[in-house]
């Protein structure tokens, strides 16, 4: 590695760190200083709505105003409502649940909550499985809320019949009904002639199914049309706004997805029309989305509803008009999810009816695998491989770093020996050095001269730490997006690979009541524990294996680098902290292996004082 590599790795190193303390540190006191002027917000707006009398939890606003997207013709896809997205004085989730006109209680071996019969929507959800902290006593995870609390989320499928949207409509249910994945529900309500009737089953997952049958009891035909709501009131209380991630609202519409951040959500509207895909809103881990039937052409969107200080994000379905015979029926079906994003999970539902699925279109896109997804992808899968297999992803990192390093084992077999020859030149290097040192041009001539002769590329060492670099930050991406990870343990005393080791050195891995990751802008770095040391130790060690730089400044680099890298480990997922531990422990053995098959003779006096054998002293 030539003294240039050296110094613009220093220099990346500066930029992170530049980044941590001038954007990250600001960032968050910028979104702190958000979150407070969004309450201020919220509270003004509740004020002004209780002055105009907006309603409650209790059911639809009464506004017929409907939406057509520009990009349709008229009467071509329905108007999505905005009716029934609340409004009125936002009150507690529990306030809110007891508010509505009736529910269906819902039990899963995953889910457990409520359907409100205004509107038949899905607003009450926690997940069982999913616990808010690694403690298994801790609160569970509430997915879905009522509109009428402060971050209310829900789902809702309807009907446009009548010139009413139908949202927040009240339905009736058969007294005492729980919905389980073996006792669907049927739902009934009736607008003018229409009768409508909805029977609602639910899986054993995530995954809700509605089979609507529409009936007209008129002389006349009558039109209808489906859509399909998730909504999500304000910015989610848990949003920490990951550049590396995507949160907000999202959409697969045949080919193409679509993103839109929160913060751009609030001005910017998607349109787009199709015939597979679905709409929803994502965070890290959990998706909530209404799924069309697939084949049939529908037209997404995604649009705030709100307003831009108090918004009410918004993404929807809207299907093509219905014809309900005079004395006829129509019936469709539609799914809603909403829970965790497992990626087993979601490809099982993309697998089309005649092997078990739903052939809901590219569900698995709801997991943000970035650009770099032809590695994200295929690391995932082999780690979520072994994971299976073994019963524990730490377990699976370290297999998982054993098939990338024995990938790249030709390559980095090439390296290390190019490595060892650079080593043999080292003394005819230096005699170049001592005759031409003052002609820098002719030196360069030289060595490039014999570097030819010798058929060696000086640059070959660098190749591996490059290739390095993208597996890596894949990896990265892998354990961040994933829920997979999230809460798993290794060692005994790693309780989330998908968090930073939670030991820190600077109070004694916990026996001082003090709390270093706590300290403003630098915190993420004195979280130094114990596989952050392991790791930084590894690193050390490399370095002793390369012969000293003849540049001072350049060795003084390379002495501090894992000094350097094992502070910027320190507030990464322990799950990467151990990848990058093991794969040095490995490159170790393998250069090694590779200097002493090449004739390289290996000094640990020389490279390690504390190997050094003690010298006699004299008389002894």
């Amino acid at each position: 590695m030539d003294r240039n590599t050296v110094i613009a790795i220093a220099i990346s190193f500066a930029a992170i760190m530049g980044w941590q303390l001038f954007v990250l540190g600001p960032q968050q006191e910028a979104y702190e200083a958000a979150q407070a002027e969004l309450a201020a917000a919220e509270e003004a707006a509740r004020e002004a709505a209780l002055a105009a009398g907006a309603p409650n939890e209790g059911g639809a606003s009464g506004n017929p105003a409907m939406e057509l997207g520009p990009g349709a013709a008229p009467g071509s896809f329905a108007p999505t409502p905005v009716s029934g997205t609340g409004g009125g004085e936002l009150i507690s989730i529990e306030d809110a649940l007891a508010k509505a006109p009736g529910r269906v209680k819902i039990d899963t071996p995953e889910l457990a909550g409520s359907i409100n019969l205004a509107g038949a929507r899905i607003d009450d959800l926690e997940l069982k499985n999913y616990h808010e902290d690694v403690d298994p006593q801790s609160p569970r995870i509430r997915f879905l809320s009522p509109v009428s609390s402060a971050h209310g989320h829900y789902i809702e499928q309807g009907w446009v019949a009548g010139g009413k949207d139908g949202a927040g409509a009240l339905w009736s249910a058969p007294a005492g009904a729980t919905l389980t994945p073996q006792t669907p529900v049927t739902l009934t309500r009736s607008e003018g002639d229409l009768t409508f009737e909805r029977t609602i089953a639910v899986d054993e997952r995530f995954m809700f199914t509605l089979t609507d049958t529409v009936r007209n009891a008129s002389a006349e035909p009558k039109s209808v049309v489906p859509w399909g709501i998730v909504i999500q009131r304000n910015i989610p209380e848990d949003f920490r706004n990951f550049m590396i991630l995507h949160e907000g609202p999202i959409a697969v519409v045949d080919s193409s997805l679509f993103e839109r951040k929160y913060k751009k959500a609030r001005t910017s509207v998607v349109e787009k029309a199709g015939s597979r895909g679905w709409v929803g809103i994502t965070n890290k881990y959990w998706l909530a989305a209404a799924i069309p039937p697939q084949g049939e052409t529908f037209q997404a969107e995604l649009r705030n509803v709100g307003t831009e200080a108090a918004p009410i994000f918004r993404a929807s379905y809207a299907m093509t008009p219905r014809t309900v015979p005079a004395g006829g029926e129509v019936t469709l079906t539609s799914n809603l999810f909403g829970g965790a994003k497992v990626v087993d999970i979601l490809q099982d539902y993309e697998q089309e009816p005649a092997q078990g699925g739903l052939g809901v279109w590219d569900f698995d896109k709801a997991i943000d695998w970035g650009n770099f997804f032809f590695l994200t992808r295929p690391i995932f899968y082999v780690l979520n491989f072994f994971g299976n297999l073994f019963g524990n992803w730490g377990v699976a990192i370290l297999l998982l770093t054993l098939v990338i390093k024995a990938l790249l084992f030709p390559l980095a077999n090439k390296a290390y020996e190019s490595m060892s020859k650079m080593k043999k030149l080292q003394p005819q290097l230096e005699k170049l050095k001592e005759r031409y040192g003052d002609d820098k041009a002719k030196l360069q001539q030289e060595m490039m001269g014999l570097y030819q002769k010798e058929k060696l590329n000086p640059l070959a060492g660098c190749l591996p730490i490059l290739i390095q670099m993208p597996i890596f930050y894949a990896l990265y991406k892998t354990l961040f997006v994933t829920i997979e990870l999230r809460h798993e343990g290794f060692l005994g005393y790693i309780k989330d690979l998908s968090a930073p080791d939670p030991t820190s050195i600077f109070n004694l891995f916990g026996l001082l009541p003090y709390e270093p990751t706590a300290v403003p802008l630098i915190g993420a770095f004195l979280g130094l524990g114990i596989l952050p040391l392991l790791m930084g130790a590894a690193m050390w060690f490399q370095t002793k294996l390369n012969p000293p730089a003849a540049d001072p400044t350049q060795q003084m680099i390379f002495n501090l680098m894992p000094l350097m890298f094992m502070f910027l480990f320190a507030g990464f997922a322990a799950g990467l902290v151990l990848y990058w531990f093991w794969n040095t422990a490995l490159s170790i053995a393998q250069q090694y292996f590779i200097m002493r098959k090449n004739g390289v003779e290996i000094d640990w006096g020389e490279r390690l004082p504390f190997m050094k054998p003690k010298t006699p002293a004299p008389g002894e």
